[in-house]
């Protein structure tokens, strides 16, 4: 294997411009892509359990795409790429300069590696040792991409938070854990930049893939281990901002939209903001008592969608607070943010 110390690739430029190759003409056969924002703790911990994998290290390297980018994160991977130099695998530092969050930054990697197969995953995930070669082997028998397993740990009593990310578990295809050719990636563009959060921009490549009639495997022996990152108290007030990009990806797939994807809020959200609504128009109207059961229709399925919430999850003091609070405030905020996105995006969606 020739021993690799440099850092960057094209220099310190915008990662989407056209790879060079690096010193020593190295091309491998796959290369693993690991997108982050400002946490290189994390990031050290995945990118060392990459390095770690039961796959010949002449034959793979790691590329980080910072999407920061900031000085605490290219001096980790700088430090991590000189501890390897040797044995390798290989470790390369992309900083993201052009179109940012996760989907720009996973293309900024792709494009800036000449491995035939993209290996994908997360700056806070723990790949399982054997996770590179199973899902390489998936791809050498014919797949076009790989869908692999996430296992999500908790608690006894998790919190609704905690609930939420376990849905990754359940993910069809997902980014925190997938494989792609070249050629896939090539044909179909690979991922839609205009997705900046961490949200569909996987669903939106699996759906692009599909309907260019490509075959997409499933690897359930390619394995990452995915922790839940701490939340602050209320956090899924601020997640309801993602929902604009449902309206994004119901424009691009209606067809698969509606057959894979929930279609819309519950209707629950729907009743609440009808009888928030009737109780002020009420008030205005000066019809007090028509108020006071608009308003405690909508404390009753305030109450009720909290339940609903607290079925599985934490039974602690503090944990009910935050459902209480998030569960008045949440349905509101989740239809603003599709209207929004329906705007935004220019499509009719609810």
């Amino acid at each position: 294997m020739s021993t690799y110390t440099g850092l960057f690739e094209n220099g310190e430029t915008s990662a989407t411009n056209a790879p060079t190759l690096p010193r020593g003409d190295f091309i491998p056969d796959v290369s693993v892509v690991v997108p982050t924002y400002r946490r290189p703790a994390m990031l050290e911990r995945c990118v060392l359990a990459l390095a770690a994998q039961a796959y010949d290290p002449a034959r793979y390297e790691i590329i980080v795409c910072d999407d920061g980018p900031d000085e605490a994160t290219r001096a980790c991977v700088l430090r991590l790429a000189r501890q390897h130099a040797e044995h390798g695998p290989r470790i390369r530092y992309v900083p993201v300069t052009a179109t940012q969050g996760p989907a720009g930054a996973r293309n900024a990697g792709w494009r800036a590696s000449l491995a035939r197969s993209i290996a994908f995953t997360d700056d806070d995930t723990i790949p399982d040792p054997r996770w590179l070669a199973n899902g390489m082997r998936a791809i050498d028998a014919g797949a076009d991409a790989v869908s692999g397993r996430i296992v999500v740990p908790l608690p006894k009593r998790p919190t609704d938070y905690e609930l939420d990310a376990a849905g990754l578990v359940a993910a069809e295809f997902a980014t925190a854990n997938a494989f792609a050719t070249r050629a896939a990636l090539e044909r179909t563009g690979g991922f839609d930049a205009r997705f900046t959060a961490a949200w569909r921009e996987d669903s939106d490549l699996q759906f692009t893939l599909m309907r260019a009639g490509l075959v997409i495997a499933r690897a359930d022996d390619a394995m990452v281990l995915h922790p839940v990152r701490p939340a602050r108290w209320g956090v899924s007030i601020s997640q309801q901002k993602k929902s604009q990009f449902d309206a994004l990806l119901y424009k691009k797939h209606p067809e698969l939209f509606r057959a894979r994807i929930r279609r819309g809020p519950p209707l629950l959200y729907y009743a609440m903001f009808a009888a928030l609504i009737a109780a002020l128009l009420s008030l205005v109207a000066g019809a007090p008592e028509a108020a006071l059961l608009a308003m405690l229709a909508w404390a009753m399925m305030t109450i009720r969608f909290t339940l609903k919430r607290l079925e599985t999850a934490a039974h602690t003091p503090a944990h009910i607070a935050e459902m209480l609070w998030t569960s008045a405030v949440i349905p509101y905020l989740s239809i603003y943010w599709r209207i929004r996105g329906a705007l935004k995006f220019r499509v009719l969606f609810l």
